[in-house]
């Protein structure tokens, strides 16, 4: 016969057993099947200029159903994606189709028709499918984006980034076989020149690195190329790098020095070589072929 004690103590271990058995049980049936989301969410994120833009949507799918003009009818404000409002981020001011937009983040939305779509960015992110509930007086830019033919039907709606330039970019918009798009423009050159000013024109003891970046800057944008010259000159004096070399070069070439851009050519060339970097020794082969056409 057992004791009293040992029957409390196998009554306890039941009941304890029994209590987390129970919760154990509670936690499963409290917890919710996770499946795949039917329009999942996206964040593309694009370095224009020196501007970072980050664009976070949901992305539906036609499932063969006709988009434009039926699933999202024309003339009608939408979110531009589904679920949440589909958001747009500067971390600069920018130009939008020509129209100043300050640093922040937006709701992007659109009123789409056949030949143009009104693009909306407005103060409210928080909308989700209540597109008529934010107040039009916190609209910060509206402007039409033109729309295209795809060549190939996107099956998902797409946001994206095309064109880049050193200071712009396209957004693309597409699903089913329409897109639409609007320019980013950013203000590069103040940006870049008040750089150049502090570590290179008013920097006495001025890095190759920045030298070097000073002329290519100066290369590319068409500004005072002697300028450049020298700069770049001067980071090659200190260390001779074969794309720096291969810089000095091209400015030489625009300079229509080419006597000088052949002998920096053959000497990136020969850096290039013991580097075993084939596309410099390419493009260096190229420019020297170039030099001797011009003479």
């Amino acid at each position: 016969m057992l004791s009293t004690s040992l029957l409390k103590s196998s009554s306890r271990t039941l009941g304890a057993t029994l209590l987390v058995g129970g919760l154990l049980l509670s936690s499963a049936a409290e917890a919710q099947i996770t499946t795949p989301a039917a329009s999942p969410k996206s964040t593309v994120t694009q370095r224009v200029g020196l501007t970072d833009v980050t664009i976070t949507y949901s992305r539906p799918s036609s499932k063969g159903r006709a988009v434009f003009g039926s699933l999202v009818p024309f003339g009608k404000r939408w979110r531009t994606g589904a679920n949440q409002t589909t958001t747009i981020k500067f971390s600069d001011d920018v130009t939008l189709e020509g129209k100043k937009v300050p640093a922040g983040e937006y709701g992007l939305y659109t009123i789409p028709n056949k030949t143009e779509w009104l693009v909306v960015l407005n103060k409210s992110t928080k909308q989700g499918a209540d597109v008529d509930g934010f107040k039009d007086d916190q609209d910060v830019v509206r402007f039409s984006a033109k729309t295209y033919k795809l060549g190939a039907k996107a099956e998902t709606f797409t946001i994206g980034f095309s064109d880049l330039t050193p200071a712009t970019a396209n957004v693309d918009m597409m699903w089913e076989l329409t897109g639409a798009k609007f320019k980013i423009s950013t203000d590069v050159d103040p940006k870049v020149m008040a750089q150049i000013d502090e570590k290179v024109v008013k920097n006495a003891n001025a890095s190759a690195n920045d030298m070097a970046a000073a002329a290519v800057y100066y290369y590319d944008n068409d500004k005072d190329l002697k300028q450049a010259l020298t700069w770049i000159q001067k980071a090659n004096e200190k260390d001779p790098k074969f794309w720096n070399v291969h810089t000095e070069a091209k400015i030489k070439m625009k300079l229509k020095d080419y006597k000088g851009a052949t002998a920096s050519a053959e000497q990136s060339r020969k850096l290039a070589l013991e580097a075993k970097n084939a596309d410099y020794v390419k493009m260096n082969e190229d420019l020297i072929a170039l030099a001797k056409k011009g003479k």
